[in-house]
Parts: C-alpha cells; structure tokens; sequence
C-alpha cells in the first residue's frame, strides 16, 4: 500500500476558495474534501473560505431570494446566485488573505477564481482555476432547464470565464476532457499553464456484507441532467427478457417523485429503491453487484471512481471524462445512451456471466489503485499548485465588482 510522503512542498500557505456551502455532496466538494483528506495526512491544514465564511448576518436575506426568483424567474435566479456568492466570497478572501503574505488560492472554478483574483492582494498570492466541467458552466445551468442555450445569462456565464483566464496563473483539469473542451471554448486558456489531474477518492475500508444489497446501485442527484429514467427503462426492458434485476437509487432532487412514477409504470416498483441522501453510501458499495450511470454528459465523475474503489464493475456512457476512469472490456461496460435496447443486452452480459462480472470488478480496483488512489494523484495535484508559486503569470487584479457588471 503507498504511504503519503510527509514533507511538504512548500510552506506557502494554501487557500482554497469555493462558492459552494463548505458541505455538500457535488462532485466539487468531494474534490475538496479527498483534497483536503490527503494533506490532513500530512498534517498540512489548507483554509477553506466560502461565502458563508463573510458576513453570515446577511447571507440570509441576499441567498434566501433565490429560491422565489427560481421559481418565478430561473434565469434571474441563477444570475442573483452567481452575482451574491462570487460578491461575498471575494469579501470574505480580501479579510483572509489582507496581510498573509506569499500564498496559493485554489480556486474551484470561474466564480471562485474571480473573487480570488478581485481579493488578492498581489502577484505573490498566485490563483490556480479547477475545471469541473465541460466548455462551459452554462451548459450546466442549461441542463438543469434554469437557463436558455444562448440566452443572456449564458452569454454572460462565457463572457465571464473568457475574462478570468487571462488573470489566471494556473489551471487544473479533472479530465483531458474538459480541457480539450474549455480550450475551444476559451483559446486563450491554452497560454495558461495547467495540468490534467484526475479527481480522486481515499481507499476504501471493505468490509464483509454477505448477501448483496441488491444486484445494482447508482449516486447522485435526482435532476434530469443525471437520467436516471434511462436505468428504470433499461431496468424495464430486462424485465420484459426475463430478468429481474434490484436497484438502489441514492440521492435526493427535484425529480424524484417523476422517478418514482416512471418505476410504477415499468413495473419495477419491487425492484427499485429510492434511498434517498446517505453520507456514509461510500461504505456501502461493496455490497452491490454493479454500478450504472446514465448521465450523457460527465467530466471526471467522482461516483465512478468511487464504485472503483469499491471493486465494482461499472456500466455508464463513452462520453466526456468517463472514458476516461475505465475500458470497455476490462473494469466494466459502455452503453448506448441512444439505445435502451441495446443497453439491456450489454448489462445483462455483464450480470448473467458471473466469471466476467468478478473479473471486472478485480481490474477496477487494480485501476483504482493505479491511477485514483489520493495517496497517488494529491501529491501531483499539490506540487502542480506550489509549482505555480514560482512560475506564474499574475497580472493587475480585474476591477469589476462582479461578473455581470
């Protein structure tokens, strides 16, 4: 088992910046979190600033408009979201890094990274962007159907990422993926210096669970960008060939009772779970037969490299970052988004030959340990981040107050 080198890099203190509460269960924070987990193991303690970490008197009035403006008005919605978290992150930055000194912020994408460059307070304290999604952050809210392809709030999401490359002194891609996308996308982030370094999870402590839980399990939220009706019609079409496969669905979104009724109509209802939130579903991995993910468009995604570590053979998309975390063959299977049919087959091929399901689930904790494991991949990511200490490229802080100002 690799053991984590002790010496630091560097004394440089290291600020990590975030727009997101300091809990949560996107794959943002789980980055954060197995981050900040490996260099806990080095007893290095990196200062996590939020929103919430300023003027938290007030964070209720400006954040608690959002969810009246989302259901009036999404796309305003989001721009008041973007606007008051990038503001009062930056607020609370400036009070944290006034009088620190030489410093690393690491910050977790373009809000975050504007607020940090707006706060610091020189070209000594260098900013470093993690990319966590493919060529833009609208694509997300798109998905979500809060905001239109195109529309204003999209444009000036994309105008707002163009303006901050230019200020960055670094840049951290979760995938090869999301770097080949963002660099279309923004041409100018190709002069940034930057590293592709996948998400990663600690190891896992497995344990004993006897008889499995159920034949399959998938994570995440209930929101129509992660698809989970594709798994239910898969599900339903198994059924219809003779097999009867159980699910566990793990996560909590505005979609649920949607699943729930879709599982009604498949008749899948003795079949399908809905398990709600669980913070400790990590653990609980091992005792499943496979893992399946339906969303179609992914960067690096944490719950695939999660069931890796749980030596579970994993069905999802050849799209985005997922082609990246495993083959074909080998860990685990790709299935047609396009083809619920076609994907019914490729997962009962996977099930019904035992001697294959097992193999597959060997090589994915083999390609855990060899290319997930945060013992591994953090000391990559923390010496690209104190290496931008040296060799960076800060210029003049911007002077907008926001990014739709």
């Amino acid at each position: 088992m690799p053991e984590i080198n002790q010496r630091s890099v560097t004394p440089l203190p290291l600020v990590i910046a975030t727009i997101l509460r300091p809990d949560g269960t996107t794959g943002v924070h789980t980055h954060v979190r197995e981050f900040c987990w490996y260099l806990d193991q080095k007893t290095l303690t990196p200062d996590l600033v939020t929103p919430f970490s300023w003027g938290r008197p007030l964070s209720t009035p400006v954040f608690g408009l959002r969810p009246l403006l989302q259901h009036v008005a999404p796309p305003a919605s989001v721009a008041w979201y973007r606007y008051w978290h990038t503001a009062f992150l930056a607020n609370a930055l400036r009070r944290r890094l006034a009088g620190l000194g030489p410093a690393v912020i690491y910050a977790q994408g373009p809000e975050a990274a504007k607020a940090s460059i707006l706060a610091r307070q020189g070209p000594h304290q260098r900013v470093v962007m993690a990319v966590h999604f493919l060529r833009s952050q609208a694509n997300g809210w798109v998905s979500k159907k809060l905001i239109r392809a195109g529309g204003h709030v999209a444009r000036a999401i994309e105008r707002s990422e163009r303006e901050v490359v230019a200020y960055l002194d670094g840049m951290v891609y979760v995938s090869r993926a999301t770097r080949e996308q963002f660099v279309e996308a923004v041409p100018q982030a190709a002069k940034v210096p930057s590293e592709v370094i996948h998400n990663f999870v600690r190891p896992l402590q497995t344990r004993d669970h006897g008889k499995p839980l159920a034949d399959l399990v998938t994570v995440g939220a209930l929101e129509w960008e992660k698809n989970q009706d594709f798994i239910l019609r898969v599900l339903g079409l198994a059924k219809r060939a003779g097999r009867e496969y159980t699910l566990d669905i793990y996560g909590t979104g505005r979609i649920r009772q949607h699943l729930e009724r879709r599982a009604d109509d498949l008749g899948l209802a003795g079949q399908v779970r809905f398990r709600g939130f669980d913070p400790n579903v990590r653990a609980a991995l091992p005792a499943y037969r496979a893992y399946v993910h339906a969303s179609p468009v992914e960067t690096g995604p944490i719950a695939l490299i999660e069931a890796l570590a749980a030596g579970l053979p994993v069905v999802a998309a050849a799209r985005g970052g997922t082609v990246e975390l495993f083959s074909d063959g080998m860990e685990g299977r790709y299935w047609p988004l396009d083809d619920p049919q076609a994907a019914s087959r490729t997962l009962m091929d996977l099930l019904e030959d035992e001697t294959v399901r097992q193999a597959a689930g060997r090589a994915a904790s083999a390609r855990f340990r060899t290319f997930f494991d945060a013992r591994l991949v953090g000391p990559r990511l923390e010496a690209f981040l104190y290496r931008q200490a040296s060799c960076g490229r800060s210029i003049a802080p911007i002077n907008t107050p926001g990014p739709y100002a």
